[in-house]
C-alpha cells in the first residue's frame, strides 16, 4: 500500500502516516517497493512489511528436547538446532534454552536482521501476559517465572505460550487458518489439545484453561492420567497412548513406534486399522461436542498422530457427520513436523505487531 492508501485506510493524516512510515523504513520494518507508471503517470511508492529485516526464535518444549528455531518475521525458518536433556526442571530447561539462542545467533547467515523476541511453547497452563507456567503436568511445573528467567538469560523479550495456542497463532498469522475467521486446532501428539481463533483472537478462557480436549472425560474408571485423574481422552487416544494399545495387542517390542504402527495399517492388518478407527472415532465424538459449540469454519489437525493420514482421520470425519449438529466442516491435516517451532516463534511475531489485543501502553514485554 502507498502511504496515502494507508492514510485513508486509517483516518490518519498524509503527514502522520508519512512520519511513521519514515521511521518504521529506517528500523527496517517497512521496505519502499518500486513503482509502476501507470495512465496519469508515476504512481506513489507502495511500502510493505519488511519479514526478512528483524528475525525472531521459537522454542518448543518437548518430553526430553527443546526444539529451537531462527526464523524471519513470516515465521520462514532460517536455522534450527535441537538440544536433549536427561530432567525438565526450570533451571535445566532456562539453561538449555539458552545454549540454543547463543547458537542460533552465532550461526546465522549474515544480513539477518536482529532478533526482535523469543517465543516458548510448551504444554501446560500459561499466564501469557506475564510468561507465567501455572501448571504442566506433563512436567511437574507450578507456578514458575519462566520468560523472566530466560530474559535474565538472553536480554531479549520472552513470550510464553501453550503449545497448542501458538501452532494454532502460527497458522492463524501464515498457515492454513490466514483467510479463515473462525476454526479449530486440534493436537493430537504425547496429548491431545485444541485451540480457537475467532475473528482473528484466539480463546483462552479465564483461566487460561480452554482448549483442554485431552482432559474431557471419555471412561470415567478409565486409565490413570498425567493429571491425575483417570478417564481423561488422552490417556486412552493420544499418539502414546495409540501405539501402546496396538504394540500390546500385537504383542509386540516397545520399539516399534507409530512408523511402524502406520506400516502395518498401510499392509491391511485388521486389528492396527481397527485400533486406529476407533480412536478416530472416539476423538471425533468430543471434537464434535466442540464444533456444535463453537461452529468452526475448518479443524487444523497437527502433532505426532497425523502420521497416521486416512486410517485415523476418515473415521474422526465420518463420526463428525454423524454427531454435528449442522454440516461437519473439513479436518485439514497439518502433517509437517517443523511447524511447531515455528509456531513459538510467531508469539514474538504476534506480539511485535499486535495482531491480537490492544496492550496498555504502561505494558512492557518481559
Amino acid at each position: 500500500m502507498s502511504r496515502a492508501e494507508i492514510a485513508d485506510v486509517t483516518g490518519l493524516s498524509r503527514a502522520t502516516v508519512t512520519f511513521v512510515v519514515g521511521d518504521l523504513v529506517k528500523e527496517n520494518y517497512l521496505i519502499e517497493q518500486e513503482t509502476t507508471r501507470g495512465a496519469s503517470g508515476r504512481r506513489p511508492t507502495p511500502v510493505a512489511i519488511n519479514y526478512d529485516g528483524h528475525a525472531a526464535i521459537g522454542i518448543k518444549m518437548n518430553i526430553d528436547r527443546i526444539e529451537c528455531i531462527l526464523t524471519n518475521l513470516s515465521t520462514t525458518p532460517i536455522l534450527s538446532h535441537a538440544i536433549d536433556y536427561s530432567n525438565t526442571r526450570p533451571e535445566t530447561i532456562v539453561e538449555a534454552s539458552h545454549q540454543a539462542i547463543k547458537h542460533l545467533i552465532a550461526n546465522a547467515p549474515k544480513g539477518i536482521g536482529p532478533v526482535t523476541g523469543i517465543g516458548f511453547s510448551m504444554p501446560g497452563i500459561i499466564d501469557n501476559r506475564n510468561g507465567i507456567c501455572l501448571k504442566s503436568h506433563r512436567f511437574g511445573w507450578n507456578n514458575v517465572h519462566f520468560a523472566e528467567q530466560l530474559f535474565a538469560k538472553s536480554r531479549i523479550p520472552v513470550w510464553m505460550e501453550d503449545d497448542t495456542i501458538a501452532f494454532a497463532l502460527a497458522h492463524h498469522l501464515f498457515g492454513l487458518g490466514r483467510n479463515v475467521g473462525t476454526f479449530i486446532a486440534l493436537a493430537i501428539g504425547a496429548g491431545i489439545g485444541s485451540a480457537t481463533v475467532a475473528d482473528g483472537v484466539v480463546l483462552r478462557g479465564a483461566h487460561g484453561h480452554a482448549g483442554k480436549l485431552g482432559h474431557v472425560k471419555q471412561h470415567l474408571e478409565g486409565p490413570l492420567c498425567e493429571c491425575g485423574k483417570r478417564g481423561c481422552l488422552q490417556a486412552s487416544y493420544s499418539e502414546p497412548a495409540i501405539v501402546a494399545r496396538w504394540r500390546k495387542t500385537k504383542d509386540l517390542p516397545a520399539a516399534k513406534d507409530r512408523f511402524d504402527m502406520l506400516e502395518a495399517a498401510k499392509q491391511g492388518d485388521a486389528e492396527t486399522r481397527a485400533i486406529l478407527k476407533d480412536a478416530g472415532e472416539q476423538i471425533g465424538i468430543q471434537l464434535a461436542a466442540q464444533i456444535n459449540t463453537i461452529d468452526p469454519e475448518i479443524v487444523i489437525a497437527g502433532g505426532e498422530a497425523t502420521v497416521f493420514g486416512p486410517f485415523l482421520l476418515n473415521p474422526m470425519t465420518e463420526t463428525l457427520e454423524k454427531y454435528c449438529f449442522m454440516q461437519a466442516p473439513p479436518i485439514l491435516a497439518d502433517e509437517r513436523d517443523n511447524f511447531w517451532s515455528p509456531g513459538a516463534a510467531a508469539l514474538a511475531t504476534q506480539r511485535l505487531f499486535d495482531f491480537e489485543v490492544d496492550v496498555a501502553a504502561d505494558e512492557t514485554p518481559v
